[in-house]
């Protein structure tokens, strides 16, 4: 199959060309019109497929719900906002309960299901700070264990491939070097850390922050806090809501100008909720939660944001358009930095012959007009 546009995301900047895709993959590149296209597109841009590594669920299913159609009809439908990969996010329950929702992934991965790639598991929890657990039921909260952790990733068949944790409770680092050593990305967030301690996590093995300015110890100038590692950890990535609500877009020009167009990840953080009426409520966590006008998710005991039912191509929209962030970082937050932070970016996050044929063709609104996942259009 032949797809064309006079504006296709190669190299940091808009060509006009031709993607030829075979067997799931890019197989060559060419001029704008040198071969007869299927599908020409026009003025449409052509980016490659949004890749969402914290995502707690969608159309009422959540990943705790250990539900193998829920979690197919997810797969299959949120192809509609350009997300062709993803990884399904647990939040910290019993263990009884995140042994069967991983047990659960793993299963719809081996059986088979339609659109975005599963690419593995976010294990959220439950290794987390009681200050800063955000909607995160506290009396399942955990010291870190490495003998826990291994009961987990064999219920979840090896599939675990990213976890949210607060480092400075885990002694020695012991668990953060051995996930780290065993391909597991060690992400800090709902956590105390000082800066100092933030530090050190990555220097022994910590990789990433979850949902940066959310759930973590504030800037200050005299006391930097893991919103300071954020910034001046250049070569540690970081996720970031951006949805317009958890940070503003200030906040978010000045991370992403401060992180520069490499490490940078955008997430949705999206709750079950997504693709639901604003005023719905939902169960998540043990906490119940409402949907406000805006989108946001919020706990209802508190009043306080819990989670977003954001839209990869609208969160595209908002760093562009209202937070003003160059094209370049903002297509590459949500493309190939999660790929270069999960290392598989030698098969997803570019448009590049021999990489995974996972493409979006955006409107001028962003609205999703196509998405091919591995070759196949599913729009």
């Amino acid at each position: 199959m032949v797809i064309q546009s006079k504006k296709v995301w190669i190299a940091d900047q808009f060509l006009p060309a031709s993607i030829e895709m075979e067997n799931g993959k890019i197989v060559a590149i060419g001029e704008y019109g040198s071969v007869k296209a299927d599908a020409d597109y026009g003025d449409k841009r052509i980016v490659p497929g949004f890749i969402d590594i914290h995502c707690h669920g969608a159309y009422e299913f959540d990943t705790n719900d250990a539900n193998e159609e829920g979690l197919r009809y997810w797969a299959k439908n949120i192809v509609a906002e350009g997300v062709t990969a993803f990884l399904p996010t647990t939040i910290t329950q019993s263990e009884e309960v995140l042994t069967k929702a991983v047990a659960n992934v793993a299963k719809v991965m081996e059986d088979g299901y339609e659109g975005a790639q599963i690419l593995g598991i976010h294990f959220e929890g439950p290794y987390l700070d009681m200050k800063y657990k955000g909607a995160q039921p506290q009396q399942h909260i955990a010291k870190p264990s490495i003998e826990q952790f291994k009961r987990y990733q064999a219920a979840a068949k090896g599939n675990i491939r990213y976890i949210t944790m607060a480092t400075e409770t885990d002694e020695d680092f012991a668990l953060t070097r051995y996930l780290s050593e065993n391909g597991v990305v060690v992400s800090i967030g709902h956590s105390a850390a000082t800066y100092e301690q933030a530090c050190m996590a990555y220097a022994n093995g910590a990789k990433s922050m979850t949902h940066v300015y959310n759930g973590m110890t504030p800037f200050n100038h005299r006391a930097n806090g893991l919103v300071g590692a954020a910034y001046r950890l250049r070569t540690m990535y970081g996720e970031i809501i951006c949805d317009g609500n958890h940070s503003t877009p200030a906040a978010l020009n000045n991370y992403f100008m401060s992180k520069g167009p490499d490490y940078a990840i955008m997430i949705t953080d999206a709750l079950m909720a997504k693709g639901t009426p604003v005023g719905s409520r939902f169960i998540f966590g043990g906490n119940e939660i409402l949907i406000y006008p805006d989108g946001s998710a919020h706990l209802t005991a508190i009043d306080t944001l819990a989670g977003s039912t954001l839209r990869m191509n609208d969160g595209l929209r908002i760093l562009v358009e209202e937070a003003l962030i160059p094209f370049n970082y903002a297509i590459n937050s949500c493309t190939l930095n999660p790929a270069n932070c999960l290392g598989i970016a030698d098969r997803k996050g570019s448009i590049r012959v021999g990489r995974d044929a996972d493409l979006v063709v955006l409107d001028s609104d962003y609205s999703v007009i196509q998405t091919y996942c591995m070759g196949q259009p599913k729009i």
